[in-house]
Formats: C-alpha cells, sequence, structure tokens
C-alpha cells in the first residue's frame, strides 16, 4: 500500500476512530439522561451545542498553534485533555456534563486539525482528497455500533459499563495517540512561525469577503445545521414513530457514510476546481433527507430510514469535497488558519442545530423542526451554482464578495 493507504496514514485513521468512538455513544446517552431528568429540547440542545460551538471558537488557534509547534507535540497534549473529558462523564450530572462538552470541544479542535493537516501536507495533491475522505471515514466508523452500544447501556439500567466504556476509550486513545507518527515535513513547524501572512481580523474578515470562502463556508455552515439538528434529537423523536429507532437510524446513517466513503474515495474531485452538478446533487439528497424525516411521522418508518440513508450520502460526500477544494485554492501561508476557520463553520453548524432547532421543536414539534432544515437545504440547492468557470485560483480566492 502507497499513498492515503499506507501504513502510517493507517494508523491516523485509526486513531480517529478510537477517538470519535466516545461521540457515537455520547449523542445518544445525553440527550436520554437529559429526557430522563426533565430537560427541556433547549437545555439538552445547549449541551449538546456546546460541544461544536467550543470545537469553532478553537479552530484557528489550532490551526495557527500546529503550524508554529508541529502536529505531534500538540496531538500528544491533548489526548491527555480528552481523556480528562471522557471521565468527566462518568461521575457527574448534567452541569458537569456541560463542562465536559467544552472541553472536549477544545480538545477536538487541535486534535482534527493536527491530523488534517498532517494529511494534507503529507500527501501528494493526486491522493489529499482520498486522505481526507479516508480520515472523515474513519471518524464516522463508530458511528455504527455507538448508538445500539449506548441504547444497550442506557436500557440496562446500570451507567457502570457506561463508565468502563468511557475510561476505555479515554486509555486507549491516548495510548495509541503516543505511538503515531508523520511525514518529516509535516512534524516540523513553521520555519517562521512570526511570518503568518494575514493578521487574526484579516483572517476571519475572509469568511466575508472572499466569495468562494463565504459560498464553501455557508454550504458547510447549514448542511451541519441539518446533521446536528438530527443527531441531536433524533433519540427523543424516534419513539414517536411506530417502528422508529433512533439506535437503528444512527447506525444506517453511519453506515452509509463508511459504505460511502469507501466507495466513492477516489471520485471525490481533487482537482481545485468547482464542480456545480455535484455539489447540487449533494445538497438535493440533504434537503430530501430532511424532508423524509419530516415527514416520517405520518408515512412511517420506512420514510424515517430512507431518511437516514439519503443523509448519509449527503454527509459522506459535502465535507471532504469542500475541504480538498480550499486546499488548493487557499494561499499557501495562510492555507492551514483559513482551513481552520472554514472547518469552524461545520463546527458551528452543528452547534445551531441544537441551540437553533432545540427551541424551535419546543415551541412547535420535531417533525415541524425538520421541515425548516428541509427547507435551509432547498436554498444550498441554489447556492451550489455557478454560472462560469473562473479566471485562475489565485484570482477566485481573492475576487471580493459584491
Amino acid at each position: 500500500m502507497s499513498g492515503a493507504m499506507s501504513w502510517p496514514f493507517l494508523r491516523l485513521y485509526l486513531l480517529a476512530l478510537l477517538y470519535f468512538s466516545a461521540n457515537a455513544i455520547l449523542n445518544v446517552i445525553i440527550p436520554l439522561q437529559g429526557g430522563s431528568l426533565g430537560a427541556s429540547s433547549t437545555t439538552i440542545g445547549l449541551i449538546m451545542g456546546a460541544y461544536m460551538f467550543t470545537t469553532m471558537f478553537f479552530r484557528p488557534w489550532a490551526g495557527r498553534i500546529i503550524q508554529k509547534h508541529g502536529p505531534i507535540k500538540v496531538l500528544r497534549l491533548i489526548l491527555i485533555t480528552n481523556g480528562f473529558a471522557l471521565i468527566l462523564y462518568t461521575f457527574t450530572g448534567l452541569e458537569g456534563y456541560l463542562i465536559a462538552r467544552i472541553l472536549q470541544g477544545v480538545s477536538t479542535a487541535f486534535f482534527s486539525m493536527a491530523l488534517q493537516i498532517g494529511i494534507i501536507d503529507s500527501l501528494p495533491e493526486k491522493d489529499r482528497s482520498q486522505g481526507i475522505s479516508l480520515y472523515s471515514l474513519f471518524s464516522f466508523i463508530p458511528g455504527i455500533i455507538g448508538p445500539l452500544l449506548a441504547l444497550s447501556i442506557w436500557q440496562a439500567g446500570s451507567m457502570d459499563s457506561f463508565t468502563i466504556v468511557m475510561i476505555a476509550i479515554a486509555v486507549f486513545s491516548g495510548v495509541f495517540g503516543y505511538t503515531v507518527k508523520m511525514d518529516k515535513g509535516s512534524e516540523q513547524p513553521s520555519a517562521n512561525p512570526n511570518e503568518q501572512g494575514l493578521s487574526t481580523l484579516q483572517l476571519y474578515s475572509q469568511l466575508v469577503t472572499n466569495r468562494v470562502l463565504f459560498k464553501c463556508s455557508l454550504l458547510m455552515l447549514v448542511s451541519h445545521m441539518v446533521f446536528g439538528a438530527i443527531t441531536t434529537f433524533i433519540p427523543l423523536y424516534a419513539p414517536q414513530l411506530e417502528n422508529g429507532n433512533a439506535g437503528i437510524y444512527l447506525m444506517l446513517q453511519a453506515g452509509i457514510v463508511v459504505l460511502a466513503r469507501i466507495a466513492l474515495r477516489k471520485k471525490i474531485p481533487s482537482d481545485g476546481k468547482w464542480h456545480s452538478s455535484f455539489m447540487m446533487g449533494i445538497m438535493l439528497l440533504l434537503a430530501v433527507a430532511a424532508l423524509f424525516v419530516s415527514l416520517s411521522i405520518y408515512a412511517g418508518a420506512v420514510f424515517f430510514y430512507a431518511g437516514a440513508i439519503l443523509l448519509g450520502l449527503a454527509q459522506a460526500v459535502i465535507y471532504p469535497t469542500l475541504t480538498t477544494y480550499l486546499s488548493f485554492i487557499l494561499p499557501q501561508e495562510n492555507r492551514n488558519v483559513l482551513i481552520g476557520l472554514f472547518i469552524a463553520t461545520a463546527d458551528l453548524g452543528i452547534s445551531m442545530g441544537g441551540f437553533l432547532m432545540g427551541p424551535i421543536a419546543d415551541l412547535s414539534s420535531y417533525s415541524f423542526m425538520y421541515m425548516i432544515c428541509a427547507i435551509l437545504g432547498a436554498a444550498m440547492i441554489i447556492l451550489s451554482y455557478e454560472k462560469k468557470v473562473r479566471r485562475s485560483l489565485q484570482e477566485q480566492f481573492h475576487e471580493p464578495v459584491n
């Protein structure tokens, strides 16, 4: 095996699998625990959203610190923080969960940036999209069995198993993480850390003033708002449906993500060009998936699980496609930080899926809230359309928004 499938990179993917295993369980346990304690959808959304909101806030600094000190040093330190957060879940209530989610958010900001920057810097351009796709794939594999494991723990009525699993994940990911290696070039800090190009304020302004980064960030934000809303509230929505099961839904969605990432890893564009029809098709899948979940309260479980399949297909492709595209066109001197800002919009989207959609569900219903998600997805189909090919990659990046 060579390139993105070589052993050093497989070790990074396996580390991602271990690291994200906890979330696959927590995404089910926290809403169920909150519901049993009488927490509102707004409160549950706040706790769930705090994770990705914190991740979003710290990603830009993560990109800059990793650029300065190198990914390996940062990775080893952050695994300790993540281990502490996982152990905190085992002996606290909802208030402790909120603190643990914030600590997890900080850890994930640095963890995911360290691995993705290492992959981008180490792989040749032709393998870059495959490497990012495989990283994202392995981060989703735990979602296949994690929800069912979480439901089994919950239905058993004892949290002792939950404690054992959280501690095991903390220990194994920490030990395994200390043994991974990256390409020597990616492990080295920036030759001149003071040469960061744009100031922090200018970097943030790029999200609004640059046409290409603005479009990609908005697509990432809204799509992940839909993902976040569905993932957060499915454990509470599924019992309202006849034959609805949150574990099966989340397992099916994650399984489709995994299969699609394997099957499509070489089909994701890796040429630095914008493919309008490709992106419009992805957003159509997203909108229809949310629509099916919304209508399943009336149409039955077939629509419910069909929504899981379509959402999994969309989720498998959106992230690696947009990340790979920007990795080609962002200026080299600020690429890591700008990619961090861009990925932060995904974190913000997932957080907003809990923060904003939770109150909507409290005021109306989960079905209505998912219909709003479908409308947002449909709007992204229009945004994905690009009328003409722009002049050059560098001109494309520096062209301001009208």
